[in-house]
């Protein structure tokens, strides 16, 4: 008999861990979630928070979706990408990152409700984790995962009380490891893994300096150091991070991950500060210091039976692109549906399936988008000279050099622009955070062919409602008039029909086979003097479907089905593609 039971155990208490505990306590299901630690992250590790995260935080509710807005950098002082060769010394280019460019800007205020931000994981943590257990979910801190062992029926887990000492076992349905880049439930479920752990060495530096003087005029939240003779990762480049404007960094510094990571003291952290914030008279409060490894590993499978992964336990990989976090609450929007489906017996377990398939291409994506945008970073320092030699006093005189009136300095300044503007594929890929397009058996595409991406699909993000892919955001009005995004119609853990004028059969058909299935099902018929209007045309655009066609959306926002038109028998339909998805 174990000592405690629950639906769902939770290890972790990160972005992943934490989102997927509140989606579940939103839905209905009993969770329980553990941390080996007495508190959530204590070091604002992740930060950049995408568009389609933000989906995520709206749909827990508009009062989540505000309190991360409210703790956030606005998106306006995120952009201006610095290359420099100190914080107080000459600049040597810049772009606008982060959706900050007027085109890019355009995209973005088209794609979706919300706005990216920035959003350091030291407060993204606790409102995700806040959110879960005011909505039920039992947190025990201090609490270890030791083991875990599942049967046909279920998940026995052993922990250690961290206080205490004293083990003891939790009964669940269903196991989720989101236990970070060294997961110990990954190396116990023996999944595969592609790639390899420690390829690089990296150290941040976390500290407290007024530096509005050096930045407030360029707003970004990251500054770019060249600095030759620094030794700054072996190849004279550093990194200064905002953490909050403009007074608290982070900086990170590469190390030889062949030698032992570096000695952190106190005097270290602050030359290194000074060198590469280019003022010798800095003072800083320092605040903390770690070290870390690069990492190029992903999980080609992310569930064996009842136990599930998410997070850096699935997909490991530098800080590039900001993906990490965001990739990790989104594989808990992914699964969190699917548990309560099952968890409820609304879905048979098969659906579960559909959470590796649907999830690990994105990990191996990821983790391969994030490793090439370092090496991207090579054709800057190839025009700066940096050719990561120790001669330093060459490197200097070729990044000087670009400053002559010579024809090779025409080309090096032409060279600097080109690799510095080619960045985009790490600072501006729009694409990359908002294409996902699943295939799997929780879609139905019935043959439907899948658009071509009529732009780079790293760059630009293509809405479409093929099934697979998420729904368009265009917004729509109410009677009174109050616009309402597309998406705010779907989500919450339900199923939505969306139709239009003459699509009257199919809210019907959504009632039969809802009732049939015991599943509750939202309809929503748009047009002229119905409850939502398309005042604009934009979702007459978008839908790719006529009037009485419709639209069958998950509770995670992506289009599992849709017909063109109207159908001789909708109840049929429905009843297919319903006991399909949800392997009934």
């Amino acid at each position: 008999m174990a000592d405690i039971e629950t639906d769902v155990l939770i290890v972790g208490t990160g972005p992943a861990g934490s989102a997927t505990a509140a989606l579940l306590s939103s839905s209905g299901v009993a969770n329980m979630v553990v941390n080996r630690y007495r508190w959530l992250a204590n070091t604002p590790r992740a930060h950049i928070t995408n568009q389609r995260v933000m989906e995520v935080l709206r749909d827990l509710g508009p009062e989540v979706e505000a309190e991360a807005m409210m703790h956030a950098s606005p998106q306006e002082i995120m952009g201006e990408n610095v290359f420099c060769e100190s914080l107080a010394g000459e600049e040597i280019g810049r772009m606008k990152s982060w959706g900050t460019h007027p085109l890019s800007k355009a995209e973005h205020l088209l794609s979706s409700p919300c706005f990216m931000n920035d959003l350091p994981q030291t407060f993204m943590e606790p409102i995700l984790f806040k959110t879960a257990c005011a909505r039920g979910t039992q947190a025990r801190m201090s609490t270890e995962y030791l083991s875990h062992e599942q049967d046909a029926d279920g998940v026995t887990t052993t922990c250690r009380d961290r206080l205490s000492g004293r083990d003891f076992t939790v009964r669940s349905k269903f196991l989720v490891g989101a236990d970070g880049g060294n997961s110990l439930v990954a190396e116990h479920l023996g999944l595969p893994f592609e790639g390899r752990m420690g390829v690089g060495g990296s150290m941040n530096i976390l500290f407290r300096a007024d530096l509005s003087k050096y930045v407030a005029h360029r707003p970004s939240v990251l500054y770019w150091v060249m600095q030759p003779g620094a030794d700054v990762g072996g190849i004279g480049m550093g990194l200064v991070r905002m953490v909050r404007p403009w007074n608290e960094w982070l900086i990170v510094w590469g190390y030889d991950i062949n030698q032992p990571p570096p000695d952190v003291t106190p005097d270290f952290a602050t030359g290194v500060a000074r060198q590469l914030i280019g003022d010798p008279q800095l003072e800083i409060e320092l605040l903390g210091a770690n070290t870390w490894t690069v990492n190029n590993c992903f999980a080609l499978e992310m569930q064996k039976g009842r136990v599930f992964i998410m997070g850096d336990a699935a997909h490991r990989h530098p800080p590039s692109n900001g993906l990490g976090s965001n990739t990790s609450i989104q594989d808990g929007f992914n699964l969190a549906w699917k548990l309560a489906k099952v968890v409820k017996g609304e879905a048979g377990p098969g659906l579960l399936d559909t959470y590796s398939a649907e999830r690990a291409p994105i990990a191996r994506q990821i983790v391969t988008r994030a490793n090439q945008s370092i090496a991207e970073f090579g054709p800057i320092f190839e025009a700066l000279g940096m050719d990561g030699g120790v001669d330093h006093d060459k490197i200097q005189r070729n990044m000087e050099a670009r400053a002559d009136a010579t024809p090779a300095a025409e080309a090096q300044r032409e060279a600097l622009r080109k690799a510095i503007a080619f960045k985009k594929y790490e600072f501006d890929a729009h694409g990359v955070e908002m294409n996902q397009r699943y295939r799997s058996s929780a879609v139905v595409t019935d043959g439907q062919e899948e658009p071509a991406f009529p732009a780079d699909r790293e760059l630009h993000y293509a809405p479409t409602t093929w099934p697979g892919a998420r729904l368009p955001h265009v917004w729509v009005f109410d009677r009174a008039g109050k616009q309402i995004s597309t998406l705010d119609l779907c989500g919450r853990g339900e199923f939505t029909l969306l139709t239009g004028i003459g699509g009257e059969a199919w809210v019907e058909a959504a009632k039969t086979i809802g009732a049939e299935l015991g599943l509750s099902i939202r309809t929503h018929v748009i047009g002229p003097r119905r409850p939502i209007e398309d005042h604009l045309g934009d979702w007459a655009r978008a839908r790719e479907i006529r009037d009485a066609g419709c639209l069958l959306v998950r509770p995670d926002h992506h289009v599992c089905w849709r017909a063109v038109d109207r159908a001789a028998d909708p109840a049929a339909e429905l009843r297919r593609v319903l006991t399909s998805i949800l392997a009934r």
